[in-house]
Formats: structure tokens, sequence, C-alpha cells
């Protein structure tokens, strides 16, 4: 009896033990939600709801209704946009302006009133058709496509009172980039064109969706050229046109390093080894440090060097 019972207590201490040192383990992060949404007033008809699920949403109050640039990730995230709206204003939305095509800039569509008016260019609807068609991952339903596309380079339009000029240089984060400005406030609503949670010098290309490191540099010097105070990022804090000619001389003397170095006949490993990407301000300094990044499994991501290579290579 006295075995057993001293056989049981070392089991015990041994499950103890274990149990202890499986809790000092480190455990898996959970994943974050996303940020909480923070409205703020840039003028006494124009807000800007930072945060939440998604990009960035540009809210401007009309004679009637109100017109709202970006429409947040998920039903529930485009829900407490609209909640926030509601506080400010009873008038109803009107009007959604894209400036991409993005999943979370377009996809909380879906909680916006049925008749809503959608304006996009003309090849954000192409992407976000082509993303139905392929079984509607990151499309809206196809009751919220865009009703009315942009094709110029400027079109000026007024909506509901409010004066609008919309641009499209060129083909940067996407193929179907809409920078949304409004001379009268001195706003411009840039999508992910723009950003502060990357480096200054790593803007975000698809290369999926026929984005473009060179039209990047074009459409920063446009929306620099603008008559704007403030500009509303894709993600992250509200900018200055100082805070974009930084972003465009970091990114301009990037490219050119790029460039210099295919004509010394440098590999795109070894350019990619001397300039990696750093994902964020604060992250990782470049160098061997720096984390690959991606998922476990996955293919690597495909890099701003990538793309700058490609098209310099042509």
């Amino acid at each position: 009896m006295t075995r057993v019972k001293t056989a049981v207590g070392i089991a015990g201490c041994v499950l103890t033990i274990a149990s202890a040192a499986a809790a000092q383990q480190p455990q898996p992060a959970a994943p974050q939600g996303p940020p909480p949404l923070t409205m703020k007033q840039l003028k006494p008809d124009v807000w800007v709801g930072l945060g939440g699920a998604g990009g960035n949403s540009t809210i401007v109050i009309g004679k009637t209704s109100v017109i709202v640039v970006d429409a947040k990730q998920t039903e529930a995230g485009a829900k407490d946009l609209l909640a926030e709206i509601a506080k400010i204003t009873p008038k109803p939305v009107g009007t959604v302006l894209l400036t991409h095509s993005d999943g979370d800039h377009v996809n909380g569509l879906v909680a916006y009133p049925a008749g809503v008016k959608v304006i996009a260019h003309e090849n954000n609807k192409k992407e976000l058709e082509a993303a139905l068609a392929a079984g509607g991952r990151g499309a809206p339903p196809a009751d919220r496509l865009p009703t009315l596309v942009v094709t110029k380079t400027k079109e000026t339009m007024t909506i509901d009172g409010v004066k609008f000029e919309l641009y499209h240089w060129a083909p940067a984060h996407t193929s179907g980039d809409l920078m949304v400005y409004l001379p009268d406030r001195k706003i411009a609503a840039t999508g992910d064109i723009v950003v502060t949670n990357r480096a200054d010098d790593n803007p975000n290309i698809h290369q999926e969706k026929h984005g473009s490191t060179e039209g990047w540099l074009t459409d920063v010097k446009g929306l620099i050229s603008l008559n704007a105070d403030t500009y509303v990022t894709g993600h992250g804090d509200l900018l200055t046109k100082a805070d974009l000619q930084r972003k465009l001389n970091a990114t301009t003397e990037r490219r050119e390093k790029i460039a210099a170095m295919i004509k010394q006949g440098k590999s795109l490993e070894e350019i990619k080894a001397a300039l990696p990407d750093a994902p964020a301000p604060g992250a990782v300094a470049r160098g061997a440090a720096a984390p690959a990044g991606g998922r476990a499994g996955a293919p690597p991501p495909v890099t701003y060097v990538d793309i700058a290579y490609a098209e310099l290579k042509r």
C-alpha cells in the first residue's frame, strides 16, 4: 500500500511540474482585432473615421445626404461607421466613393442602404467584377458594384451641393486608384497610395492588380500638387503635404538605387538583400534580422523591390 501511495504521489508531482512548465511556455498570441473606430472632425461638414474594421473613411455632409469615401471592410465595421455618422447628422448616406478595389475598403458596402450610388474608377469596377466571377472573395455583393465609373485623368462633379475633384493619374497601388479631393475644404483622400503603417520608402503595390511603382511616384506628385492642407490616408494617421514630400523623396531614392544596381548587373536577389523591405515604422532594422513575413508554407510575399525590378528591367 505504501508503494502505491508513493507512486501516486510521484505521478502527481510529475503532472504538477509538467503543468507548471506548460503554463510557462510562451503561448501563441491571440489574433488582434481591428483598432477602435475614431471619429475626427476636419471641417464643419467633413469628418474622418480612422481605424475600425478596414481602411480610413472620409465623411462629407451634403445638403440632403451624406457622401462616404471608402466603405470599411466588414458589415459589422460598416455598421459601426454608419452608427457614428447617425450621431453627427440624421441625413442618410446617399453616395459612396471608392479609392480602390481592396476588400478592406469595399466589402462594408453590404451594410449600406439599398440603392446607394457607388462611384469608382472603371478599372476598380473591372477588378471587383473579376473577384465576383472568381467566387466573391474580396468583393462586395453584386448589387453594390459601382454604378458610376470615372474614366478620365480628372473628373469634377458636384454631389448633393459639394464639389469633388476625382483624379486617376496612373495605376499605383492598383490599376483602379481614385484620389478624392475636396477643393473647397482643402482635403484629399489618398486611399492606400499613401499610408502610415509602412516605411516611407516601401509603398504597397498590388502587382496582381497591375499596380506600378512608377505610377505611384506620378500619383504622389499629383497629390502634392493639389492645394490641400490635409491628406486622409488609406490606413493610419492624417498627413500634410510635407509628409507626402518626405515619402516621395524616400521612395524615389530607393527606386533610383534599384535602377543603378540593375545597371551594375546585380541580380534580383542581390538587390533584395541590399534593399530589403521594412514593413512598418519602428520595425526591425533592415538587414538579415528582418522577418520574412508571410504564412507558413506560403510563397514569399511579392516585395516593392520585386515589382520595381520587373518594371525597370523591361
